[in-house]
């Protein structure tokens, strides 16, 4: 674990049986094509990195990450059911072609409301679909990343047809490298064509800039935080959770701390442990 942590159905041909049944946390996938800040994203939330960086370029099954120790050993969980210790390092070495998802946990607040679930990137043309089309029955609300520079690509727009209707009436579309648009006018000329070309397809679309919000959970800059986009997507995030039908998140979500932002309502926000409001609805501010 490193500082971040202290501051922050559809059917498949497979048939395959459904990993839990019953009540359960809610099952938060990330998912997008390569590059789109899709790592970046789950080391935001998690408030640590969940796998070496020499393993996330490669070909890799859905990680579906749990709340528990650190040091819990990893399983692969093949499409038979079976179970199999896999090697973090080594995670280039699993048959993606036969293992359903690898498990493995982390101790991290926002795990106490949801399972995360990543997703290989999309677009790989040397993996075949399937092996992320069959864990699509699992999840609950889908995080969709795509870069602010290439938005909502035709190939993009395919695969989220393969989603249940249930599942994108609550997801959200996140615009990655919004930074990366450096005038308003091509922002507001990227936010119009993606509310005009996904509307009805998600609970919400949030421009964000993923790098800023780690920087502020590091430095404890709240102005920061607010124009990362990171506070607007705690709040869905917070407000998704409880209202999921089947789920039972914590009761006592730490992760979402209530946040007053000037001639704003207030917003529930992802509170890092070092940072905690004196009173409900004050403003947060980091310690000295």
């Amino acid at each position: 674990m490193n500082d971040l942590s202290q501051r922050l159905d559809v059917e498949t041909d497979d048939e395959l049986p459904p990993v839990t049944a019953g009540p359960r946390k809610p099952r938060l996938a990330i998912m997008g094509e390569f590059s789109a800040g899709k790592s970046t994203l789950s080391n935001l939330l998690l408030g640590a990195r969940p796998l070496p960086e020499k393993v996330t370029a490669t070909r890799l099954s859905p990680v579906w990450i749990t709340q528990g120790p650190a040091d819990a050993s990893p399983m692969a969980v093949t499409v038979d059911g079976d179970e199999l210790p896999v090697d973090l390092l080594n995670l280039d070495l699993v048959d993606v072609d036969s293992t359903r998802f690898v498990r493995m946990s982390l101790p991290s607040d926002i795990l106490r409301q949801c399972d995360l679930i990543d997703f290989p990137g999309i677009s790989d043309p040397n993996m075949d679909s399937e092996v992320w089309e069959r864990m699509l029955p699992e999840v609950d609300m889908v995080l969709w990343c795509t870069h602010a520079t290439q938005a909502w690509r035709q190939s993009e727009a395919a695969a989220w047809d393969l989603v249940s209707d249930e599942v994108r009436a609550r997801s959200l579309l996140l615009v990655t490298r919004f930074d990366k648009l450096t005038t308003e006018r091509d922002q507001a000329r990227v936010m119009n064509r993606l509310r005009a070309e996904t509307e009805g397809l998600f609970a919400g679309i949030h421009p964000m800039r993923l790098l800023q919000a780690l920087a502020a959970v590091s430095s404890g800059d709240d102005a920061a935080w607010l124009d990362s986009g990171a506070a607007g997507l705690a709040g869905a995030l917070h407000t998704a959770f409880q209202s999921m039908p089947g789920t039972t998140p914590s009761d006592t979500p730490s992760d979402f701390a209530p946040e007053a932002a000037p001639e704003e309502p207030p917003k529930p926000k992802v509170v890092p442990r070092r940072i905690r409001p004196a009173s409900a609805g004050a403003r947060i501010r980091p310690r000295a």
